[in-house]
C-alpha cells in the first residue's frame, strides 16, 4: 500500500489566504502524487515526507513571484515539467493562464495529463517532447524547476525562445555560481538577473527565481 502522508499537509496553515477550491485542488494533486509516485517515480522518496514544503510551497511561492511578471494572454511554458512542478501549481493558482507543460518522459506526461483532467485545468496542454525539438522562436515566456544548470539550460533553450523572451529559473543558493559559469558566447545572447528570493516554510532554506532574457 502507498503510505498516507496526509498528516504532513500544512499548506492551509502556511497559506491561509488560499481559497477553499484552490486548496482542494492542491490537496488532490498531493494525494494523486503519492499514489502515482510508487509507479512513475515522480519525486525522490527522500522528499515525500515533506513534499508539502519542498515541492508545493516552493512552487506556490515561485508562482506568486512570476505571476506578477508574465503575460496572461499567451502561453507560459514549463520546461522539463516532469512531475508538474511548478507548472501544474501555477495553473491551479492562475486558472486563466494558458500553460504548456513540456517533458520528454511519456509516463510523466501521462501523469500531468491525468492531473489536469482530474482538476479541470482546461488551460493546460501537455507536450511529450524534448524542448530542443520545439520550433524556433516558439517561447515568449517560460518557467522551469530542476531542468538543468543555467549554462546548459540556456544552451538548450537558445533556439526555442524568441528574442525578448523571458525564462524564470527556480534555483537554490548555487544560482550565483551557475550564473558565473555561463560561457561568454551565451552572455551575448542572454541577460541573467535575480528576480525574487523567498524562504521555504520549514527550516532556513532560501530559494531564488533567476530571470534570463533572450537578447538576440
Amino acid at each position: 500500500m502507498t503510505a498516507d502522508h496526509s498528516a504532513n499537509w500544512r499548506i492551509k496553515t502556511w497559506f491561509p489566504d488560499i481559497d477553499e477550491k484552490t486548496h482542494e485542488h492542491l490537496y488532490k494533486y498531493f494525494t494523486e502524487l503519492q499514489k502515482f509516485n510508487k509507479v512513475v517515480n515522480l519525486i525522490s522518496p527522500k522528499t515525500v515526507l515533506h513534499a508539502d514544503a519542498v515541492h508545493f510551497a516552493d512552487s506556490i511561492l515561485a508562482s506568486r513571484a512570476v505571476s506578477k511578471k508574465v503575460n496572461k494572454s499567451i502561453y507560459l511554458y514549463d520546461i522539463g515539467s516532469g512531475n508538474g512542478f511548478p507548472g501544474l501549481i501555477y495553473a491551479i493558482l492562475n486558472p486563466d493562464q494558458k500553460m504548456a507543460l513540456i517533458d520528454s518522459d511519456e509516463r510523466k506526461c501521462e501523469f500531468m495529463k491525468h492531473i489536469a483532467d482530474t482538476l479541470g485545468l482546461s488551460g493546460v496542454v501537455v507536450q511529450n517532447k524534448k524542448v530542443e525539438l520545439l520550433p524556433s522562436n516558439t517561447i515568449e515566456q517560460a518557467i522551469c524547476r530542476g531542468f538543468a544548470p543555467l549554462p546548459k539550460a540556456l544552451l538548450t533553450l537558445r533556439k526555442a525562445v524568441k528574442k525578448g523572451g523571458n525564462v524564470y529559473h527556480m534555483k537554490a543558493e548555487e544560482w550565483a555560481m551557475e550564473v558565473s559559469q555561463i560561457p561568454t558566447q551565451l552572455c551575448s545572447i542572454w541577460q541573467p538577473a535575480l528576480e525574487s528570493e523567498y524562504k521555504l516554510p520549514i527550516g532556513d532554506i532560501k530559494m531564488f527565481v533567476v530571470k534570463t532574457t533572450k537578447l538576440d
